[in-house]
């Protein structure tokens, strides 16, 4: 299972700066073919400067979920580390 992008990745506008909300569709390579997951999560960046991501799946995705949560999560943590995602 692999993550391959982020389409239509748009911010939520919010007033407290160390929350960031994203919407976006996530595109997935299962074992059974490339599947598209609509998907939000946010960024919370902590007073110590950690990151805690929350996120919350859309659509179903006929894999399990635990493996997917963490791909994705992994994924995000790269793209925010290499600051891919709109501040």
């Amino acid at each position: 299972m692999k993550v391959l992008q982020l389409k239509e990745l748009q911010r939520e506008e919010g007033q407290i700066f160390y929350l960031r909300k994203y919407t976006c569709i996530i595109v997935l390579e299962l074992p059974t073919g490339v599947e598209n997951a609509e998907i939000k999560f946010s960024i919370e960046t902590s007073p110590f400067g950690t990151k805690n991501f929350e996120l919350s799946i859309l659509t179903n995705i006929n894999y399990p979920l635990l493996s997917v949560r963490r791909a994705i999560l992994e994924y995000l943590l790269v793209e925010e580390q290499e600051g891919r995602l709109p501040c």
